[in-house]
């Protein structure tokens, strides 16, 4: 089985590229995943006209996307508007940067400007740099058809939690067995304290033996006390039949195994920087969180239908067809009797991506893969500031989510949206996926929400239970 590459790279829309405004198409590398290519609009860096923010240490670049000026109703983000969205920068401040902690990032195939472009983004964005520890199980592979995502994941873990260590164990290709390898490599060796996968397939395509290989793996991690997070999907509802010819409503795992965190996508608005001819005096304010929806572009169902066309691209969530309710989701998701997913929610809209410079260029990029490294960043942070490893938080997420006052100061509570979806088969005819919406509390699309980092983290604490894992593990059941 090949997994499918979870997140736009599914991403690569709007290029920013330095000194070229030109529209290029860009060819995402998902094949059966996507049905066609993305073309990247024209835009302008701003920092051609001189214009710069003193947020970070010192001056960086803006691009218009980040003031307004380009495609209208879009935007992008940096470091310091994501850290301010969702809470990240007082903690920060603090000294709670992940600093002794490790995040592992699994990846396939390889990318060998990784390191090149990270050193880019740090100096540019005033980020301490670092070197990647990367980790082959094998001969280098020569495919780099995943070497998108391992930038976002890397550029964006090390973003939010800037004192962590961030490890990358490269599979040998996108299959299931050489991605539960490199994973199993991870845990049994000890690599870090997070693990964050952005890739999935439709759960009912696993069959036994390979779910029960990524199980197993997750259980030793859990009892560990290694914390596992994967990305949601980007089709909206719908997942890649079994022998990729057309479409089924599923969720994608590994985002449903009981043991991992899931990670969902949201349309994040977050305050422009306001500028003043050519300086932009990090205003009160900036990157302030005004609104969340659940993530969906594209005709029929979502935003921004002049430039996507026909077809959903959009958070990934409903009901396992491999996992029973989790006991830690009953009374939350009222009388269902499959694995919900997604557990929680981060920005994934591509027009309201994140930037990211890749080989020579800049590029905003969308996706729940977005979410799954920016949330492993997140634990690595709780994880230093409580002093210990968190693992398994599902349990505690969701404790935090049946209480009213807890949940209030732990989550955008996102109500609006769905992950209807629209693709087409391999002759090209629509099919049609029917999704869920979002609502209060607990929903198919974004889960619990996105996080306000800084009550999730109190919380947190107050309800976790070493025994929380052991207990999962044990009642985790097939569906």
């Amino acid at each position: 089985m090949r997994v499918l590459l979870v997140g736009v790279v599914a991403a690569l829309a709007a290029a920013l590229m330095v000194g070229n405004a030109a529209a290029s198409s860009v060819d995402t590398g998902l094949g059966k995943s996507l049905h066609r290519n993305y073309v990247n609009p024209a835009v302008t860096p701003a920092e051609d006209a001189g214009v710069t923010s003193s947020a970070a240490t010192g001056n960086y670049g803006l691009f218009t996307c980040q003031l307004g000026l380009s495609i209208p109703g879009s935007e992008c983000y940096d470091p310091y508007q994501m850290r301010t969205a969702y809470g990240v920068d007082s903690l920060i401040a603090n000294g709670n940067d992940g600093t002794g902690k490790k995040i592992v990032i699994i990846d396939a195939f390889d990318n060998p400007t990784l390191q090149s472009d990270f050193n880019f983004f740090n100096n540019f964005y005033g980020l301490p740099n670092q070197t990647i520890a990367q980790y082959y199980l094998g001969p280098t592979p020569p495919n780099t058809g995943w070497a998108q995502e391992m930038q976002l994941d890397v550029d964006w873990s090390h973003a939010i939690a800037p004192g962590a260590k961030i490890v990358l164990v490269h599979g040998q290709s996108n299959s299931d067995e050489d991605l539960v390898a490199a994973a199993n490599y991870a845990i049994n060796n000890n690599l870090g304290d997070v693990i964050s996968m952005s890739f999935g397939e439709a759960d009912a395509c696993l069959g036994q033996t390979l779910q029960g290989a990524w199980h197993q793996a997750f259980v030793n991690a859990t009892k560990k006390g290694i914390t596992l997070l994967a990305s949601s999907g980007d089709q909206g509802a719908a997942q890649p039949s079994c022998d990729g010819n057309t479409w089924v409503q599923s969720t994608s795992s590994p985002a449903s195994d009981p043991l991992v965190t899931g990670v969902g996508g949201t349309e994040l608005i977050a305050q422009n920087y306001a500028c003043l001819l050519t300086v932009c005096p990090s205003p009160p304010g900036f990157g302030n969180w005004l609104g969340e929806t659940a993530w969906n572009e594209g005709n029929p169902y979502g935003d921004f239908g002049s430039i996507f066309g026909d077809g959903t691209i959009g958070t990934g969530g409903g009901y396992s067809y491999a996992w029973n309710e989790p006991a830690y989701q009953q009374g939350t998701i009222h009388g269902g009797k499959l694995r919900g997913s997604p557990d929680v929610a981060y920005n994934g809209a591509i027009l309201h991506g994140v930037l990211v410079r890749f080989r020579g260029g800049w590029f905003r990029f969308g996706g729940t893969s977005c979410g799954a490294p920016q949330w492993a960043a997140l634990t690595a942070i709780a994880d230093q500031a409580a002093g210990h490893d968190y693992g398994f938080i599902n349990s505690a997420l969701y404790k935090i989510g049946q209480d009213s006052g807890m949940y209030a100061s732990s989550f955008h509570d996102i109500t609006a949206g769905n992950n209807n979806s629209l693709q087409f088969d391999s002759a090209n005819n629509p099919v049609d996926i029917p999704g869920y919406n979002a609502g209060t509390g607990w929903d198919a699309t974004t889960g619990l929400g996105s996080p306000m980092t800084g009550g999730l983290l109190s919380n947190l604490g107050l309800v976790w239970s070493a025994g929380q894992g052991t207990a999962a593990i044990a009642n985790s059941k097939n569906g």
